[in-house]
């Protein structure tokens, strides 16, 4: 039988070899990240007393064996050597066991730049590659970019590549750009990540890539409707903007033609003005409706005229942006509008005022109305053989034009002085007796008086055929009314007979009219 001390060892030896864990070798610290060039102290201890030596191997490199009192080791390991392995060994009784220490050899980025992949600006809506190149760092497997706009991470990227040795590598951005990313600042950042027990390492960042994003022209701030002075404003002054990359050129046009910006504008020139901005990548346009302001103005004649209570109509309304206030003076006192009598006739002077000014002009309101006769209608009485004159005047505007109306005879003349006309008879008689009419007529109407001439000692004969006329008619009328009246009776007497059965008879004599007596009488006037 094997000794029990002998059986012991076995079976201790059974159960390290069992698993590689189980090799009582414990590694402080049990994995190593370190930069490259630098060199590590790693304490390589054991558990047990019954073992022969513990020793390190680097990198294929067998190490002196080494007694150690304490049962540990501690190794400078060197990490110059991207391959660098390392691995603590310890001779038990019966065999060696080992355990690798987990060595990682690193290397920040030499440099960390961003660019553009192709050169030339960025377009709106059209992908853009952007490219950060992290220049020699390992391990790659550990590497970390991260793309930034602004201060918003727009894109992280790992890499599986396995290699320890440095490497150069790099990420791609693509951005699809819109013009608010015009002078966006983007970067990169390159980061080794080891994980929590690793170390913490400050990242590489690239120097800022500023955005340049081209775009098509955009209406930023135009008014629809602008208010500008006479001679004064220039469609180059107003405020309207275009946002674009490249910074648009600006057309104005008026009634589909192209203008100068850069000219005043006066009044005939209000209306609506277009602005077309564009750039290479396409135009944009918008309208404004321009009025433009002035002071105000007459183009009238110095007369008009009108009819009495009328409306005067004229040519001299004042121009003026705003509409100009009027106000009317006579004899230098300020008025309300004229009803237009005939008395207002006469000078006035018309002043208009707005913001930008005032205006006066002066002008002669003639005020036309239809005659008036400054006598009314009357009569007069003459002798046989005396002489007479009737007079005829009237007022008006224009003068109006005088004409009796009378029947001809030879001693009756019209003559005319002044203003007015006149009929003289010369030794009257009988045949000049009757009525004068005077007619006095304008553009604007016309009015009639009468003189009625009476021979003395004559009227009845004078007036013999009007009177006796006129009770000639009145008599023949009055006789028709008796005569319908009498009818009326005489039918109403015979239904009321008939109804109460009341008769009469004519004998059969009648038939020859001998019954009925028939006389013929006539009536005569004489005048």
């Amino acid at each position: 039988m094997l000794p029990l001390r002998m059986l012991g060892h076995l079976m201790f030896m059974f159960l390290l070899c069992d698993a590689e864990n189980m090799c009582p070798i414990e590694l402080d610290p049990p994995v190593v990240i370190g930069e490259y060039g630098r060199s590590v102290l790693v304490n390589c201890s054991s558990a047990t007393d019954d073992h022969d030596g513990i020793y390190w191997i680097q990198t294929g490199k067998p190490q002196p064996e080494m007694e150690l009192e304490h049962n540990f080791v501690n190794w400078p390991i060197s990490l110059s050597d991207w391959n660098v392995t390392a691995e603590c060994k310890i001779q038990l009784p019966y065999q060696t066991c080992s355990k690798e220490l987990e060595l990682i050899v690193y290397k920040t980025p030499d440099i960390v730049s961003a660019s553009a992949r192709n050169p030339g600006p960025m377009v709106e809506g059209t992908d853009f590659l952007l490219e950060c190149d992290i220049i020699s760092v390992a391990p790659v497997q550990k590497l970390k970019v991260k793309w930034y706009r602004g201060n918003k991470t727009v894109l992280t990227e790992m890499f599986k590549d396995t290699r320890v040795a440095p490497v150069n590598v790099s990420s791609v951005l693509r951005v699809t750009p819109v013009r608010d990313y015009n002078t966006s600042i983007f970067r990169c950042e390159a980061e080794l990540h080891f994980g929590p027990k690793g170390p913490e390492l400050t990242p590489t960042s690239s120097l800022p890539y500023i955005a340049v994003v081209h775009y098509k022209p955009q209406i930023q701030a135009c008014p629809g409707h602008y208010t500008g002075v006479e001679n004064e404003f220039r469609i180059d002054t107003l405020s309207c903007q275009a946002d674009g990359n490249p910074a648009p050129t600006v057309q104005w046009y008026y009634q589909g033609e192209p203008i100068k910006a850069s000219e005043p504008l006066t009044r005939t020139h209000s209306g609506k003005y277009t602005a077309e901005f564009e750039n290479y990548l396409g135009k944009s346009n918008t309208s404004v409706d321009i009025t433009i302001e002035y002071s105000p103005s007459f183009t009238c004649n110095d007369r008009y005229e009108v009819e009495e209570h009328g409306k005067l109509q004229t040519d001299c309304e004042p121009k003026g942006i705003p509409k100009p206030v009027v106000t009317w003076f006579k004899d230098g006192k300020m008025m309300a509008s004229p009803h237009w009598t005939k008395n207002d006739s006469g000078e006035y002077l018309l002043t208009v005022t707005n913001k930008h000014g005032t205006a006066n002009h002066t002008l002669y309101i003639d005020v036309l109305y239809a005659p008036v006769f400054k006598e009314g209608n009357y009569s007069k009485e003459v002798t046989q053989g005396e002489n007479v004159t009737f007079h005829c005047h009237a007022d008006g505007n224009p003068t109006p034009k005088i004409q009796w109306n009378y029947t001809d005879a030879g001693n009756v003349r019209v003559t005319t002085g002044g203003h007015q006309t006149n009929i003289s008879i010369t030794g009257a008689t009988s045949t000049n007796a009757g009525v004068y009419i005077c007619v006095a007529s304008n553009s604007v109407g016309h009015v009639t008086r009468s003189v009625t001439l009476i021979m003395k000692g004559q009227t009845i004969a004078g007036l013999s055929l009007l009177i006796w006329g006129l009770i000639l008619l009145i008599g023949i009328l009055l006789l028709l009314l008796l005569i319908i009246i009498i009818i009326i009776i005489v039918i109403c007497f015979n239904s009321r007979s008939k109804k109460q059965g009341q008769y009469s008879f004519v004998p059969d004599k009648a038939k020859d009219g001998s019954g009925i007596p028939m006389t013929t009488q006539s009536n005569r006037v004489q005048s």
